[in-house]
């Protein structure tokens, strides 16, 4: 009698011989890991909540909030003139830290992207299915799917990097502005040969899937 056929759906019933389960078990060394970037995500949103309340209290005219602002946006470059002190807000300074904000919510999406679908595809599954919360990508995600991902939100964060360079280029020197937009094209370059490099796999996995 021919031994039965095991379906990659099925579940095992033999257990794990002891090495392969220590092995296996090994990535549950990656939990400390996303723990840490859920603490780092805290920060991002502590420091999100600080810049906009300097944000508002700027808008009524506190003079100090206006001084952090300006500085924050606006840093001091070795060798360019001195930035005058602001003694009001400018439409220049609310749309550098508007963009800051943006920056700051487009980290911490890529993190919710690294921590949820990190610990998906490596650790455990987190039988979200149903659930009316659960995100739309993670139901497809794999390693190669959140690389393209990682690397299409790395290209938006540097994107907004750029753009505030570019809003702000008088207190910049002409080589940070090329070296900004000589880093911003490596990432867009190297997103389109991940992207290109999983279209070409995937008619593989395919094959593969369907020879077992």
């Amino acid at each position: 009698m021919s031994s039965p056929t095991r379906h990659p759906g099925l579940s095992r019933t033999e257990p794990l011989r002891p090495l392969p389960k220590l092995i296996f078990m090994s990535r549950w060394l990656q939990l400390p890991l996303y723990l840490g970037l859920i603490v780092a995500q805290c920060v991002y949103v502590y420091h999100f909540w600080l810049e906009l309340v300097h944000l508002i209290e700027a808008a009524f005219g506190n003079k100090e909030a206006i001084g952090m602002l300006a500085e924050s946006v606006m840093p001091a470059v070795p060798g360019a003139a001195a930035v005058p002190e602001q003694v009001k807000l400018t439409e220049t300074t609310i749309m550098l830290v508007v963009l800051g904000l943006i920056d700051v919510v487009m980290i911490s999406n890529l993190l919710i992207m690294v921590i949820v679908g990190g610990y998906e595809t490596f650790v455990s599954r987190l039988h979200l299915e149903g659930h009316p919360d659960q995100p739309e990508w993670l139901s497809h995600v794999n390693a190669s799917v959140l690389k393209v991902k990682l690397g299409t939100a790395i290209i938006g964060i540097s994107s907004i990097h750029l753009l505030k360079t570019f809003i702000n280029a008088a207190h910049y020197d002409s080589k940070t502005i090329l070296a900004q937009a000589g880093i911003h094209l490596a990432f867009l370059l190297s997103a389109m040969a991940i992207a290109y490099c999983d279209r070409l796999m995937a008619p593989m996995l395919s094959q593969d899937a369907r020879g077992h």
